[in-house]
């Protein structure tokens, strides 16, 4: 078996370990009163954050992958999702706090990783914004 054969095997061991996880954070979510396309919108960004690009290049389980918020967001879900906008950022982030939320009360993680993401997100949010913008903007030719 190469190398290739083993990382995939190893990723889908962890996909089948998050849509477990994805499913109680899916109940997690309905029994705090959202609605169910409230609650779909959550659970498609938490997939797509623990699912594709915690095992785009490397290995990650969702538990370890709170500290690369800002990788994320600033920078990889704007070049490989189409549909990242102002909008779909805001919402991502909202979607990544409250499942860290969730699997920090799950005992996942811990509180200063909980708090580190949040401060994260709080404190490099307009950078993020301004990023998609010059991304969008076709008069800039490098915006990295």
């Amino acid at each position: 078996m190469n190398d290739y054969e083993k990382y995939e095997i190893e990723c889908d061991e962890i996909r089948a370990e998050n849509e477990k996880l994805l499913e109680e954070f899916s109940l997690w979510l309905k029994k705090s009163g959202l609605t169910d396309k409230t609650v779909s919108q959550h659970n498609e960004n938490a997939s797509f954050y623990i699912n594709e690009f915690l095992l785009y290049s490397d290995i990650n389980e969702a538990k370890d992958g709170a500290c690369s918020i800002s990788m994320y967001l600033g920078y990889w879900f704007i070049k490989k999702a189409m549909w990242s906008s102002e909008a779909s950022i805001k919402s991502n982030a909202t979607s990544l706090k409250k499942f860290y939320t969730f699997m920090n009360e799950k005992g996942l993680v811990d509180n200063k990783t909980l708090q580190d993401l949040k401060d994260t997100i709080k404190e490099e949010m307009p950078e993020w914004l301004a990023a998609i913008r010059k991304y969008d903007d076709l008069t800039i030719n490098d915006i990295w």
